[in-house]
């Protein structure tokens, strides 16, 4: 998507980010940086960007399958992005299959539908 992410959308994803950084547990730092993803998805760099940040997340917590999933979705994030094919509402773990797509939490979808 060569447009830029709007604002409402970047501040939502900014926060999802810092929630994570900010969590307390791994289910609350994973919750957040899946909902980061969901959001991230139409934009190629912030795309790619919160697949880094996973990887980073699942180096320290050495899950070498996490980890894995990952350098594979780095590859491809940002070039689907740019072609408009991404598994939309996909919360990109490495538990998930690639490209199936997901439910869309409605906060979310209510801030994706406005792009």
């Amino acid at each position: 998507m060569s447009r830029a992410m709007p604002s409402t959308v970047r501040e939502a994803f900014e926060a999802e980010l810092s929630q994570a950084r900010a969590a307390a547990t791994s289910e609350a730092r994973w919750y957040a940086l899946e909902r980061a993803h969901i959001l991230s998805q139409p934009w190629a760099w912030p795309h790619t960007r919160a697949h880094a940040v996973m990887l980073r997340v699942a180096l320290r917590e050495r899950d070498r399958r996490e980890a894995a999933g990952q350098v594979l979705r780095l590859v491809v994030a940002g070039p689907g992005s740019a072609l408009g094919r991404y598994p939309e509402g996909n919360t990109g773990r490495a538990t998930v299959p690639l490209m199936s797509r997901m439910p869309v939490p409605s906060d979310l979808a209510a801030l994706l539908a406005d792009t």
